[in-house]
């Protein structure tokens, strides 16, 4: 398991880092084939392309699995 702090603020900026395609699949437990599937085919969470890198808005993230939870399954 990485020991990485994906919720980190840029003390400049105040802004939360972005997460690399490579964060974003171990943080969901799925391979990275998978994050990049998505991203090339539709589908989870909202990229954001800086240069020719993908990276994610760990609130869109958020939002994502929140649009994408089944609200049945708890109850």
């Amino acid at each position: 398991m990485s020991t990485t702090n994906v919720t980190q603020i840029d003390r400049t900026t105040r802004r939360r880092r972005l997460m690399t395609p490579s964060e974003l699949a171990e943080y969901l437990g799925v391979s990275l084939h998978c994050v990049y599937a998505w991203s090339s085919r539709g589908g989870g969470p909202k990229v954001v392309h800086v240069g020719a890198r993908l990276r994610y808005r760990p609130d869109d993230v958020e939002a994502w699995l929140d649009s994408v939870t089944d609200s049945d399954a708890a109850g």
